[in-house]
């Protein structure tokens, strides 16, 4: 990827940087980005999703300390301003999405609705 986007619709926190840095090294990553997009479904109406893929046409993307964050035209509207965290605790560990444009959120943190 030669150019970014101009606007960050995703932030990544330092220790969600430091999980998908390591998770990008792994063989079946090679070449792939971290899309972060939500889609209908879910307790609340919508819900995140979180994998690695190819860059597509019409992605808007940025670039935070070394980790490549896709985020698809539909998806962008509903994540703008999103802050991504990452905990490694035994309980309640994993990857959580912290979205401002949420009205509501199930109590799983897994979807939303606006």
């Amino acid at each position: 990827m030669t150019d970014t986007s101009s606007e960050n619709i995703v932030r990544l926190s330092s220790n969600a940087v430091i999980e998908l840095r390591e998770q990008v090294t792994k063989p079946e990553n090679a070449g792939k980005y971290l899309r972060l997009y939500v889609e209908q479904g879910g307790c609340s109406g919508m819900q995140y999703g979180m994998t690695f893929d190819e860059k597509r046409e019409g992605d808007q993307f940025s670039e935070q300390d070394g980790v490549i964050v896709l985020v698809d035209a539909f998806s962008a509207q509903y994540l703008r301003g999103t802050v991504v965290e990452y905990s490694d605790a035994l309980t309640g560990g994993g990857f959580k999405i912290e979205n401002p444009n949420a009205k509501q959120s199930c109590g799983c943190g897994k979807s939303f609705q606006t």
